[in-house]
């Protein structure tokens, strides 16, 4: 199987240290065992809207977007322990 190198700060290493289930668990294990969302939000689904739209937004739009806003919360630590 092929490997790539990769280069860490010493604090994302050690978080990733810290997670895995035993020592002899792989940082490759760990990272596969990670919930990554499968949709992500991009600027991409903005910028489509605003080519289609225009640049100017509707109240309804800034009302959406302020409800949005007020619901914001970090996202999940993927490397909680549970």
């Amino acid at each position: 199987m092929a490997t790539k190198t990769i280069s860490l700060r010493m604090d994302a290493y050690e978080k990733l240290r810290r997670a895995r289930r035993h020592p002899g668990e792989s940082f490759s294990q760990v990272v596969l065992r990670a919930n990554w969302p499968e949709v992500t939000v991009t600027g991409g689904e903005l910028l489509r809207r605003c080519r289609e739209q225009g640049p100017f937004f509707t109240e309804e739009d800034l009302d959406e977007m302020e409800r949005f806003q007020a619901q914001d919360r970090p996202a999940e630590d993927k490397w909680a322990r549970f």
